[in-house]
């Protein structure tokens, strides 16, 4: 018999919330945004977003990879987005710049990872993750893979507990993936030298944007507005166009280059003011 406390909520696809109960969909919130040049090259594109386009979008990835199930699968290799911050992320790991990630897996909560397929396995199709509860199939393969969990008993999503708990393990170059500007502001005043990416920022009003980006090595845009003004105006390098990823740092900056230097796509260099955004971009932006 179903466990009738098994739900977790993920905020996807222009801040829309969902709530997924014993591997179905049972509740899908009014999108943020009626269209993303992202969400149309999903592996179940997108073309226009509404609750109906985002359930079969969520049912897709719980059919294909058990995303909210005890299947859930947590390695993998494919890249999804060229910069994306698990893209970029994995290749840290790989390339040495840090030699672990902090971010959050649904089933698991909060963990601690340091392989690339790890990371690309949790972080490559999930979307923001606002609750899980602990699935101990899941937990045990992220262990069996080199993770760590920080909370088996509750799932707990805590980025700044995984980064205590890196540094106890004797991690030193430290990644996080952050949703809450709170969350950032606190990791750079404790662990002031962690690689900050701040992910989800879709809805951020201008002064949780200005905390986040005063915070961050690295920020997606995702659809904000304010993110492309805050974070544009300052940036060292912008990564894609549509939905940008700004490096604010000298750390985030290397990050970026290193991918773009090991990788084998053609890629154009140019000087310019940023931000520099083309015409396909999420709408709206909020």
């Amino acid at each position: 018999m179903a466990r009738t406390h098994d739900e977790h909520i993920i905020e996807a696809i222009g801040r829309c919330r969902i709530v997924i109960r014993n591997g179905k969909v049972a509740k899908v919130g009014d999108p943020a945004i009626k269209d993303c040049p992202l969400a149309r090259r999903f592996a179940t594109p997108i073309q226009k977003i509404d609750p109906d386009s985002v359930k079969t979008n969520i049912e897709h990835r719980i059919a294909s990879f058990g995303m909210c199930t005890p299947g859930r699968i947590v390695l993998d290799r494919r890249e999804f987005v060229g910069f994306g911050a698990s893209e970029l992320l994995s290749f840290g790991l790989q390339a040495g710049f840090i030699d672990a990630v902090v971010i959050a897996c649904d089933g698991a909560g909060t963990v601690v990872v340091n392989t690339p397929a790890l990371v690309q396995g949790i972080g490559g199709r999930m979307s923001g993750l606002v609750k899980t509860m602990p699935y101990p199939d899941v937990i045990a393969r992220i262990e069996e893979s080199g993770g760590m969990v920080v909370d088996r008993v509750h799932a707990r999503l805590d980025q700044v507990a995984g980064i205590r708990r890196a540094f106890r393990e004797g991690y030193r170059k430290v990644a996080v993936t952050v949703v809450l500007p709170k969350d950032a502001k606190e990791i750079r005043e404790r662990y002031p030298d962690t690689l900050i990416f701040a992910v989800h920022t879709t809805g951020l009003s201008y002064e949780e944007a200005d905390l986040i980006v005063s915070s961050s090595d690295l920020v997606t845009a995702c659809a904000s507005r304010n993110i492309r003004e805050i974070a544009g105006r300052i940036a060292l390098v912008q990564a894609g166009v549509a939905i940008p990823v700004f490096a604010l740092t000298e750390e985030g900056k290397k990050l970026i280059i290193g991918k773009i230097r090991h990788g084998s796509e053609q890629v154009l260099v140019k000087t310019t003011r940023l931000p520099a955004l083309g015409d396909r971009q999420p709408d709206p932006l909020v």
